[in-house]
């Protein structure tokens, strides 16, 4: 199996809604994420790679800049998903040392990241790369439309 990872351009973009819907479960419109999409390629505190395979998209990676007064500067992964099929077969990998490699070159401390609590076996693919737990929170959100 020939993976290539690149990074994202926005003919990705329905193959990432894809992902995202099957291996996360959320919905977003194509036009939404057509748009996020562009926006995160022309941002300079973002990136998004994906991970081919017979130049199809099986996975994608997506992170920025994290600057917070109380931490040295590091980079958070928004999204991150293989698809089931392609799983296990070290994409994952690949996909999360491209984020880890753009945060060596522009200096910054570490990576960061949130997982849902039932994701057990996510946290278990983080542990096994170095990522320690260090806290559980309680996500709030509230809607202003």
């Amino acid at each position: 199996m020939d993976i290539q990872i690149r990074e994202g351009i926005i003919s990705d973009s329905h193959a990432i809604g894809q992902i995202t819907q099957y291996e996360l479960g959320y919905m977003c419109g194509e036009e939404l994420l057509k748009i996020k999409l562009q926006a995160a390629l022309a941002s300079e505190r973002e990136k998004v790679f994906v991970a081919l395979c017979d130049e199809q998209v099986v996975g994608y990676i997506h992170a920025e800049n994290y600057e917070v007064l109380y931490y040295p500067s590091m980079k958070n992964l928004l999204g991150f998903a293989v698809l089931r099929d392609y799983q296990r077969k070290g994409i994952g990998a690949r996909l999360l040392n491209a984020v880890e490699e753009w945060a060596k070159e522009t200096g910054a401390y570490g990576v960061r990241l949130n997982s849902g609590k039932i994701r057990r076996d996510a946290h278990a693919f983080y542990r096994l790369r170095g990522y320690d737990s260090e806290k559980e929170q309680i996500r709030f959100i509230k809607k202003l439309q």
